[in-house]
């Protein structure tokens, strides 16, 4: 009865039309096909909820003359009640296809589960436009709207244009079969726990006692999990949230922050909406950034909640006390080295006892294959007694031990006996120092360590950042910079994270990985770094926190760096009142911010070694910035990445890009980077072998004369949602080796002159939703020897693909691999495979 209801309801015209027939599609497929049931049921109950809401917001539409604001719903819509209606002619005996239909309605019933907070903003921006067209009835005769009315509708327009996003993000994740959008990890779940790889060693008791705690109901509760650094208080807080019952009772209502020196209240504030997928308020204050928090919590409840706030350091105290909210069943567990008495009860980690730090230091140092050299007993447990049962410590000294000789394992019990006791920070650090010593065998390596100081706390590093750098400083061809990155990952000083697990090594592409590292090591790195006077050292690192310049930097008039490595780090306080500085050494500049508002040092000017530029700013929208035409003078210039930056023109007179190879624009606003001007691409980047262009949703073309760019041997653009056509002399590319062009979803075809591009090895079409078909010339690509086609199903394969006898992998979705297997008999050496699901740790 409330289906046959929420269907009248939307009889009409338009979009209300296509919804109430999908309802409809549902219900009926639903009697009639008993294999889809469970799927469509949930799904129609998803649809009932939306309903109301969705009438409201078209009819305001209407009334505001603006039907086009609701497009990217209405082609969910149409795409979901296709996605039904094939399920209906699925033939209950067809075991082949059954399976992979009902998985991809299963997909569908989750992207609408995990983006039900649309329907929310649905109902916000309903609200918003009923008050505006009640102000427009009001206002009817009059000549001028008010400037109150005009911002109102600004913000309604922002609003859904916020929606339409999230639209593209559920459709996308309508058609992933296997796999998770990576625009909604990117966008989406920055607050989510992290997932624990193994089961930790030596917590059940805590982890018992704390979920009591937590599952206790009460109007609200603050818990402070303290002990030293490197005890596993991020551990801990990571089983706590995986655990069933804690699960059971907060649902998706589990927030998790880090909680670093340079991150303030608004910023944690700004995470939430953005993890709940809210439209950003335009805080006014920290004030009402913590008012606006409040009212979320309460809308979120009466459902219990449970915010997480790690690694707090003592000067945000403040912010503790902040976020108390007398709301029932609201929980903050906080992981610090500190016990913040005044804010909640505290509950002191000890370090694993003798037996369970025997056992984890034998579960990282001594693997099963028995091939390996195996301490005795009394050397292992004299080992382990160095480590005072600090899991960070047995994890790290432990890995540099694994497949170690005995000779080495005798220096290194020598070693870690010197420190007497590992109770204090500073003794745990001289006990990982041991292990970086280790590394005296790989200086690089050990250098390499050193550099990942220069990022800030808590912030996952793109793995192709570290190779630019390491690339260039140490004079590295890019396998060797890998190899480093490999070797700190084996001795746990690093984790890598891989975003997508189709993506693979060995094409050479790192743009799916990103490293970590525990905050201890962290500080090590730049405990090492700043062992040695400023004018001697090899990289600076400069943090500035509400423009407080280091005093070492304010007691000259003008300081001259020697360094190869400059990091300099600031707050969303910062007001871009540089130092005056000189650092003719650098070759590597790291600049990382967070402000909406950002202007280049002007003593960029001078580095005229300056080989590699990063400019990332970790804040929320894309910053606009100001003094660009500085890079013009960086003559040296070999590889620039910008991240989540509004680039201005970059065919300025003045800017000269004679050495540039690669480049990395990645969430950047790039409309006016590409402007019309005399100069020619070509001529502005003579040299440029190396373009990624990520998640820039501005970008809807490339720029004329792009296919001139004939040195170009690797061209990734991605996830660019509005990209719509390629240029039709692609073919001009000769050099081309990788093309990637995965989640531009929008693209409808590739040119035919695709078939020119003879040096073409990997090709990469995963989620082109909107490719039907592939040209014929796709079989001149007669070296191509690897090709994603994930999400592909509905694209059409041409008989010449049979010409493609160099092709030796394919991978991609079930039903694109059965559209191959047709090929198989004339393609005797190709492998097809199926996706599988994204690994989601770094979620975390």
């Amino acid at each position: 009865m409330a289906a046959q209801v929420a269907v009248s309801a939307l009889a009409g015209a338009g979009f209300e039309l296509l919804f109430g027939d999908l309802l409809k599609m549902v219900l009926i497929v639903q009697k009639n096909n008993s294999q889809f049931k469970p799927s469509l049921e949930r799904l129609q109950k998803m649809l009932e909820e939306m309903a109301p809401n969705v009438k409201r917001i078209e009819s305001f539409n209407r009334e505001l003359d603006q039907p086009k604001q609701l497009e990217r719903l209405q082609g969910l819509m149409s795409d979901g009640k296709d996605l039904v209606l094939k399920c209906s002619k699925i033939h209950k005996y067809n075991c082949l296809k059954r399976p992979i239909y009902n998985k991809k309605l299963l997909k569908l019933e989750k992207g609408i589960r995990d983006h039900i907070n649309i329907v929310l903003q649905f109902q916000e921006v309903a609200d918003t436009k009923e008050i505006l067209v009640k102000q427009n009835w009001t206002l009817v005769g009059v000549n001028n709207v008010s400037s109150g009315v005009k911002q109102l509708s600004n913000q309604v327009s922002s609003g859904v244009t916020q929606i339409n996003d999230e639209i593209v993000k559920l459709r996308m994740t309508l058609s992933n079969g296997d796999r998770v959008d990576s625009s909604n990890i990117r966008l989406a779940g920055v607050c989510s726990p992290p997932l624990l790889k193994v089961d930790p060693v030596g917590f059940e008791i805590p982890l018992s006692e704390l979920s009591i705690k937590l599952l206790k109901d009460e109007t609200s509760q603050h818990i402070v999990i303290s002990a030293p650094g490197g005890c596993g208080k991020t551990t801990l807080a990571t089983a706590l949230c995986q655990l069933e019952n804690v699960k059971d009772k907060f649902k998706s209502n589990i927030f998790f922050l880090n909680v670093p020196k340079l991150r303030n209240l608004t910023v944690i504030v700004k995470m939430i909406f953005q993890h709940k997928d809210r439209q950003l308020p335009d805080f006014q204050s920290e004030e009402d950034a913590v008012n606006h928090l409040e009212r979320l919590l309460k809308q979120i409840g009466p459902d219990p909640v449970l915010l997480v706030l790690d690694d707090v350091w003592p000067g945000s105290e403040s912010i503790l006390h902040k976020l108390k909210f007398r709301l029932e069943n609201y929980k903050i567990l906080v992981t610090s080295r500190y016990e913040f008495p005044s804010f909640g009860s505290s509950y002191k980690l000890k370090p694993l006892n003798h037996a369970d730090a025997v056992t984890f230091f034998q579960r990282i140092a001594l693997p099963r294959d028995q091939q390996s050299y195996a301490p005795d007993q009394q050397t292992l447990e004299e080992m382990v007694k160095c480590c005072r049962g600090f899991p960070l410590v047995i994890s790290v000294v432990g890995k540099s031990l694994c497949r170690k000789s005995a000779a080495e394992w005798r220096k290194r019990l020598r070693e870690c006996s010197k420190a007497a006791s590992i109770l204090t920070e500073h003794e745990v650090l001289d006990c990982l120092q041991s292990t970086v010593e280790a590394l005296n065998d790989n200086v690089v390596a050990k250098e390499c360590f050193m550099d990942l100081g220069s990022f800030p706390e808590d912030q996952r590093i793109p793995a192709t950042t570290l190779i630019d750098m390491w690339a260039e400083l140490y004079n590295l061809d890019e396998d060797d910079a890998i190899a480093n990155l490999h070797e700190l990952s084996d001795r746990n000083l690093i984790e890598v994270l891989v975003t997508r697990k189709d993506a693979n090594e060995d094409d050479g592409s790192y743009n799916e990985h990103f490293v970590t590292q525990h905050d201890l090591l962290r500080e090590l790195a730049i405990r090492e770094s700043n062992s040695k006077g400023i004018e001697h050292r090899k990289r600076v690192i400069l943090e500035i926190n509400e423009n407080k310049i280091p005093e070492w930097l304010t007691e000259q008039n003008e300081l001259s760096i020697r360094a190869k490595l400059l990091s300099i780090s600031t707050d969303e306080t910062f007001s871009s009142s540089w130092p005056s500085m000189q650092a003719p050494e650098v070759e590597v500049l790291l600049l990382n911010f967070q402000t909406g508002k950002y202007s280049l040092p002007e003593f960029i000017e001078g580095m005229n070694k300056l080989k590699v530029l990063v400019l990332y700013n970790y804040g929320f929208v894309p910053a606009e910035v100001s003094n660009f035409p500085l890079l013009g003078s960086l003559s040296n210039l070999k590889r620039i990445r910008l991240e989540k930056v509004s680039i201005p023109s970059l065919f300025l007179t003045s800017m000269k890009w004679r050495k540039l190879e690669k480049m990395s624009l990645v969430m950047c606003n790039i409309g006016q980077a590409f402007n019309k001007s005399t100069n020619k691409i070509s001529d502005a980047f003579p040299k440029l072998v190396d373009l990624t262009i990520d998640y820039c949703n501005d970008l809807e073309e490339l720029p004329s004369g792009f296919c001139d760019l004939v040195l170009l041997r690797k061209l990734s653009i991605t996830n660019c949602h509005k990209l719509l056509a390629l240029p039709e002399d692609m073919g001009n590319l000769l050099d081309l080796e990788v093309l990637r062009l995965n989640s531009c979803i929008e693209l409808t075809e590739l040119p035919g002159t695709i078939g020119g591009l003879q040096k073409l090895q990997i090709l990469d079409l995963s989620d082109c939703l909107s490719v039907t078909e592939l040209p014929e010339q796709i079989g001149q690509l007669h070296n191509l020897r690897k090709l994603y086609m994930i999400e592909c199903s509905s694209c059409e394969l041409p008989s010449s693909v049979m010409n493609l006898f160099h092709l030796k992998e394919v991978i991609g979705d079930e039903e694109t691999a059965m559209s191959w297997r047709r090929f198989k008999p004339c393609l005797p050496s190709l492998t097809i495979r199926v996706h599988k699901e994204i690994n989601l740790n770094w979620l975390g």
